[in-house]
């Protein structure tokens, strides 16, 4: 009988611990259910430890030539670096270079490309047994607003120093011819960023496909939908003068007030100082009193105690096309320049792009566009939450050897001198071994700034640099605890990481 009970009790308590892992995976299938099961993109790696979800970015692997190799999962990097057999080729996005000779196979890698005016999305697929799978993501994002404000700045002090009749640089504009395709440094700033990630990643991955959005936006539908036949060939003010217009559009009266039968003034709603244009979309009725306390400032900043008749400016006030139009403007220029990297390219419409994402139930993201690019887009499975790297355009610094204000005189951050000379700027770029804009690692041992700092730096002929870190910028840390990490390459990176967010809609998640 003592033999039987105990037989009992052991099956008693196999049966139990039956039953609670039963609970507990049921209560796991059921989170994970939370996600409609045909749109479900997680899949399981297994790292020895247990299967475990992948958020993170392929790294990218160069062989012991510098050839590119299949990119591999970040446990496997890991693992690599730690025997020995690998050493860390760059940062961002993070490469590795194998020390010793190996074979590689492998599968078929596709980048995608979803242009845009302010952003654009990079993807890389990669066609495994089980399907396509995004590997690799990030958003380019541009600096030509950046560019268009410094070529006015050096437009207007070159401007004022000739109406001055002081020393300046003589107008050449008269007898130069603009080449074939030539597009505003602005525009080019966008292309070139692109083709050259794509470079890029074709000399870090064997890429053997590219896919590329390409779309034109119609201008005049998106200023009026209902736009159709001989429309198309009569602009806005078609019977109109531009003061006449304005006075019908806005009812003869004063927007910021409301007064009537009183001379009216056009007021910019985004003032030609802060970039606005004079198109009739940023133009609006004002009073003599209202536009003089209006000033230079934004029509939002203006109106930030009226938030209610701000929002009715903007909805009888149209939309800018600037981003329209700049897409316009650089599709067929991006086109033809990675048509010229020898890798088979394939051209995708938007509306396609749009059916792939809605279809897949992705949510409206750059680079979740750019993985739904053209056919190959129709089926991509995407980690839960991948890991996104942001790329910032900075540039490589300024040509200009000297320092200047608005007016075109001496900045104030230069000593005084006699005017029109100011301080050069010194030729020598690199101090102690360091660049303005290189990733260092600095361990201070002691003092105030005790502590490790990584970021960008900042040189000085002293040897004293500035570290800007995400929490701030560090001055006068010493070059001896400085350790480069990564040179300077006209790009500022950061790693973002959704966490919990799914890449699905909204609306394709149950509550």
């Amino acid at each position: 009988m003592l033999l039987q009970s105990d037989a009992s009790a052991r099956h008693f308590k196999q049966f139990l611990g039956k039953t609670v892992r039963c609970l507990q995976n049921l209560s796991s299938n059921r989170a994970r259910r939370t996600l409609p099961k045909r749109t479900f993109r997680e899949h399981p790696v297994n790292t020895g430890k247990g299967n475990v979800f992948m958020a993170q970015n392929r790294v990218l692997v160069l062989s012991e030539k510098k050839e590119p190799l299949m990119p591999c999962h970040p446990a496997r990097a890991r693992q690599l670096l730690s025997q020995g057999h690998a050493a860390v080729w760059r940062r961002f996005p993070f490469t590795i270079v194998l020390t010793q000779p190996t074979t590689s196979h492998a599968q078929p890698l596709r980048l995608k490309v979803d242009p845009g005016s302010r952003t654009s999305g990079l993807a890389v697929v990669a066609t495994f047994k089980r399907g396509q799978t995004c590997v690799f993501a990030a958003e380019l994002q541009h600096r030509g607003q950046a560019i268009k404000e410094a070529l006015q700045k050096r437009r207007g002090v070159r401007r004022s120093r000739r109406y001055r009749h002081t020393r300046y640089r003589k107008p050449r504009f008269q007898h130069r011819k603009r080449r074939k395709g030539w597009l505003a440094p602005s525009l080019e700033s966008r292309v070139q960023n692109v083709v050259q990630w794509a470079k890029r990643l074709r000399r870090w991955m064997p890429l053997t496909a590219l896919s590329m959005e390409s779309v034109r936006f119609d201008m005049q539908r998106l200023e009026n939908p209902e736009i159709e036949g001989v429309e198309y060939q009569q602009g806005t003010l078609c019977g109109y003068e531009v003061r006449e217009y304005l006075l019908e559009k806005w009812k003869r009266k004063c927007f910021y007030c409301d007064a009537t039968e009183i001379p009216l003034q056009i007021d910019h709603i985004v003032p030609r100082s802060k970039n606005g244009t004079d198109r009739v979309s940023n133009l609006t009725l004002a009073c003599a009193r209202c536009n003089q306390e209006k000033g230079n400032q934004n029509a939002k900043t203006f109106l930030a105690k009226q938030p209610e008749k701000y929002k009715a400016l903007m909805a009888k006030a149209k939309a800018s096309l600037s981003d329209a139009a700049a897409v316009n403007s650089t599709r067929l220029a991006s086109r033809e320049r990675l048509c010229g990297l020898d890798v088979p390219l394939e051209v995708g419409s938007g509306g396609q792009t749009k059916y792939n994402r809605s279809v897949q139930e992705y949510r409206k993201t750059h680079w979740l566009d750019a993985v739904c690019v053209g056919v190959s887009g129709e089926n991509v499975r995407v980690d839960f939450a991948q890991e996104v790297l942001e790329i910032r355009a900075m540039g490589r610094g300024s040509r200009q050897m000297c320092s200047v204000d608005q007016y075109g005189l001496r900045s104030a951050r230069l000593p005084r001198v006699v005017f029109p000379r100011t301080g050069a700027k010194a030729r020598q770029k690199k101090v102690y071994g360091f660049q303005t804009g290189d990733m260092v690692e600095a361990v201070v041992p002691k003092g105030k700034k005790a502590g490790r700092y990584v970021g960008r730096v900042a040189v000085r002929s002293t040897g004293s640099f500035n570290i800007k870190t995400r929490s701030g910028t560090t001055q006068g840390i010493s070059y001896k605890h400085c350790r480069l990490l990564q040179h300077t390459d006209g790009y500022a990176y950061t790693r973002r990481h959704d966490g919990d967010q799914s890449p699905l809609a909204k609306s394709s998640i149950p509550d």
